[in-house]
């Protein structure tokens, strides 16, 4: 059984596309299609029902996708662990992270890394921090860069690499951004703009809101952090954003009291490596998991 088919079954089965599919594997719609019918025809069965431009998988598809992924992780770690052999750091290392790392945390290491691994093959996707650390739990991809997650699995290795400090933020005229302080109870009254419910970051203050038994009045979600900074420089509402998006001094930072003359409210986010347990890291991962852990922030930092 070629293993260019089952490559071409698994990326078919993932995308539910054979267009998708193609634009992974850097190959025609047309080659795809030839790889998963002589695939049916090794197997003498349907992988696929297509209705229209739907595609779902068929009760043999099912069958066989586990199975298929199976052989693809055993022959990948195989490949490597023979090439770790020379000691050499080489081969191919697959990275999943979040856009807003890959922007704004990611760029100076991956030039660092690049530099002094030329021989390593670099493949990275951007996904949702959830959608990430489920592929990394798959066996998609060697490590994953992400926001920490609420709840964790037993398989998944997390080591934080940077702590997100976060900030209430306005835009610059916006009426609470002339207040010297302000109450979680006077945000309240004001509508704001956050990351859809699933996100750790709308969950952390969403949970603040709640302990203090308030409401969030949040007129509209988007999972792009560039997206809510721009929106809110705009007047529309409120927001909590981290530090590294600050720099430029376009919004105003609000000081935030849960009561008049208690403590500022301090927010804030862990920034995580993963890997799965079960899962040999190659020479490779481990090069980039010793930059990450170089770079990492300080205790007390």
């Amino acid at each position: 059984m070629d293993t260019q088919n089952l490559k071409a079954f698994v990326a078919v089965a993932e995308h539910q596309s054979f267009s998708a599919a193609a634009e992974q594997l850097h190959i025609t719609q047309p080659a795809i299609s030839k790889r998963i019918h002589l695939l049916e025809e090794q197997l003498n069965s349907l992988l696929f029902d297509r209705l229209g431009r739907q595609v779902t998988l068929t009760e043999a598809g099912r069958t066989l996708l586990p199975h298929a992924r199976n052989i693809l992780d055993t022959l990948h770690t195989a490949r490597q662990a023979v090439a770790d052999l020379s000691g050499e750091v080489r081969g191919q290392l697959k990275l999943v992270t979040s856009h807003h790392i890959g922007l704004h945390r990611l760029p100076q290491i991956l030039r660092e890394y690049s530099e002094q691994y030329p021989q390593v093959e670099m493949d990275i996707r951007f996904l949702d921090s959830a959608e990430a650390y489920a592929a990394v739990l798959h066996g998609d991809f060697d490590l994953g860069i992400i926001t920490e997650m609420a709840a964790e699995d037993t398989q998944i290795c997390s080591e934080t690499i940077w702590v997100d400090h976060m900030h209430f933020v306005t835009a610059r005229q916006h009426p609470l951004s002339k207040l010297p302080q302000v109450s979680l109870q006077e945000i309240s009254h004001y509508p704001a703009l956050l990351p859809e419910k699933r996100f750790f970051t709308t969950q952390l203050v969403e949970e603040l809101f709640k302990r203090y038994g308030l409401n969030i009045q949040i007129n509209l979600s988007t999972n792009f952090l560039e997206t809510i900074k721009a929106l809110i420089s705009a007047g529309y509402a409120w927001g909590v954003l981290p530090e590294s998006m600050l720099r430029d001094d376009s919004l105003a930072r609000l000081t935030v009291l849960t009561e008049e003359k208690s403590p500022a409210i301090t927010l804030h986010r862990n920034l995580d490596c993963i890997y799965h347990r079960q899962r040999q890291l190659s020479n490779a991962s481990k090069a980039f998991l010793a930059l990450l852990r170089l770079r990492a922030d300080k205790p007390g930092k």
